[in-house]
């Protein structure tokens, strides 16, 4: 467990439970405390850890107190507790790299947005263009080179917009479709060396030989024949799928796969951009081979999944007398609850079954902005996992911790309530029918806005209800009342005006009928939460957030003239 022992991840572990059962007024969540728990404990990541443990009892033994209990330990906890270390962490130095020097580049396919996802190959490229003053490209890897994907003329206008909400400006913009020539230049240097060869076998022959290291007959013909069958793939000799440049690597290699790998093949579609301009395509690792050197980038960061990618390239640089830049990796990086692809995102876009690529459940870079997890939260999210080959998966609410801390501070609350029920209170004091509530319960500054309460009819929620039908509860900072022990025909639910002081009691979010609108929450998952929300959210403006009590943070999404306000849940 580090430099931390047991008793005293407990007891950290312990106040924030406490913390967070107050603030949503019942028990604490173990997942959401342990969440809390990883900016000053980050050996909490590690899948496994024995320290999950530990707050999960600590977790259950709060939520084992009695309600008064917690309640009482929770108000005489200091405001703003120290924190038990300066978080630690950072990127590697990059081997050989000189301030200023340094170039990078991130080569996304324009087959749809960016999403979580990608977010660590851009912000670590990004962090590390900081750390060593350097240069960042963004080059659209659009080359048609595989049946299966193929650039979609939107593709490119996501990507530019995500980048752009993720905060990050590259240094250049570059197009492998402008480039096709370059690579083409270096092709004849491969034939010629007896590096590669044309190659017309069918796909299933090919196949059978590489499974039993058996070299294909083209592979030793001469240079002059190989350059006739390359100049034959320009001309239009061969059409798609009878003829291939392949690099001839070991036949013997122990992985299959990397025996005589394509280099480049014939594609006879539509190219978005340059339309049909070449039918000759390069595959990634030549066009990286060439590429790399060309445009001078140092070094090369990406998942160790594309390990095979560096292997070619430095067989290809090698074959080619070039030098190219070094290789650094990471792990895979998961968000247990973000089910992402690409091709299934860009179905049910084009289907209209999502609301376009910022519909939440694409959990792309633009879902998420319109969510109001801010660019700056991904970003410390990503970093906070630096450079760790270790393959993990964590739960969403990592990220959303992140976003949490930032927005906290300083977005202003506001009433909503779900599944309502119509609740008319008895002998209700007219002296509260107007009310004046803090924007945000920590920071004066903010102020106050006035809420028209009326002669005391309120909304409350279902679940809330149905847990206290007979019971004494608290309208959160208005008064107290005790609910009749059955609804009405009509689906409302009489209650008795008790007293105004503040009680141990359960508190329950409430918005006045007088004031009430309709609101509508899209929820991650795709669905709606519809309820009523305070008068003041009338004039909502989209892009604003608020934390909607007992609910969680919400962005306005864009407003309808008329009807219901409209917002995205970002998360509790």
């Amino acid at each position: 467990m580090g430099e931390y022992d047991k008793d005293s991840l407990k007891e950290h572990a312990r106040r924030v439970a406490l913390e967070n059962a107050a603030k949503h007024g019942g028990s604490a969540r173990w997942e959401t405390v342990l969440s809390a728990l990883l900016r000053t404990h980050p050996e909490l990541r590690v899948p496994g850890s024995p320290g999950a443990d530990v707050v999960k009892a600590a977790v259950e033994e709060v939520n084992a107190l009695a309600p008064e209990e917690r309640t009482r330990l929770a108000e005489s906890l200091p405001k703003a507790p120290p924190e038990a270390r300066e978080e630690k962490g950072g990127l590697p130095p990059l081997p050989g790299a000189e301030k200023g020097k340094v170039v990078l580049r991130f080569a996304p396919f324009p087959s749809g947005a960016l999403h979580i996802g990608n977010a660590r190959g851009v912000y670590i490229n990004d962090e590390y263009r900081k750390l060593y003053d350097g240069k960042f490209y963004l080059v659209f890897d659009d080359t048609i080179g595989s049946e299966e994907k193929k650039p979609v003329p939107e593709g490119y206008s996501l990507i530019l917009n995500d980048l752009k909400s993720a905060g990050v400006t590259p240094d250049a913009v570059l197009y492998k479709s402008d480039r096709i020539e370059r690579h083409y230049q270096y092709v004849p240097r491969l034939l010629s060396g007896g590096h590669a060869y044309v190659c017309t076998c069918p796909s299933e022959k090919l196949r059978f030989n590489r499974e039993h290291a058996l070299a294909c007959p083209e592979r030793d013909q001469t240079k002059d024949l190989q350059l006739e069958a390359w100049e034959g793939m320009l001309s239009g000799k061969y059409r798609k799928g009878e003829a291939v440049v392949r690099l001839k690597t070991a036949m013997d290699h122990p992985n299959p796969a990397f025996r005589d790998r394509v280099l480049l093949r014939i594609s006879e579609d539509e190219h978005p951009r340059v339309g049909h301009k070449y039918r000759v395509w390069p595959l990634l690792e030549f066009s990286w081979a060439v590429d790399d050197v060309e445009l001078g980038i140092t070094h090369v960061i990406r998942g160790k999944d594309l390990v095979m990618e560096d292997l070619m390239e430095e067989a290809l640089w090698k074959a080619l007398g070039l030098k190219g830049p070094s290789f650094a990796h990471w792990g895979i990086l998961r968000v247990r609850e973000a089910k992402i692809s690409k091709s299934k995102s860009m179905q049910e876009v084009l289907s209209g079954l999502y609301d376009g690529w910022t519909d939440p459940r694409t959990w792309s870079f633009g879902a998420l902005a319109r969510r109001g997890i801010r660019s700056e939260a991904i970003r410390s999210f990503v970093l906070s996992f630096g450079m760790s080959l270790a393959d993990v998966e964590v739960p969403a609410e990592s990220l959303y911790a992140e976003n949490r801390r930032l927005l906290d501070p300083v977005t202003p609350r506001r009433a909503f309530v779900s599944d309502p029920v119509r609740v008319v209170v008895y002998d209700f004091p007219q002296e509260l029918s107007t009310v004046e509530l803090p924007n945000h319960p920590d920071r004066p500054e903010m102020g106050h806005r006035a809420v028209e309460v009326g002669a005391g009819e309120f909304y409350l929620p279902a679940k809330d209800v149905e847990k206290n039908l007979g019971k004494e509860i608290r309208l959160k900072e208005l008064l107290n009342v005790e609910l009749a022990k059955e609804r009405r025909g009509d689906g409302s639910l009489k209650a008795q005006f008790t007293s105004v002081p503040n009680k141990p009691l359960p508190r329950i979010q409430w918005v006045p009928v007088r004031d009430a609108v309709a609101v509508s929450v899209l929820m991650p998952d795709g669905t709606r939460v519809e309820g009523y929300g305070e008068g003041a959210l009338t004039t909502v403006r989209e892009g604003e957030m608020f934390q909607f009590e007992r609910f969680g943070f919400v962005r306005a999404d864009r407003q309808p003239g008329t009807g219901s306000r409209c917002f995205v849940f970002a998360h509790t």
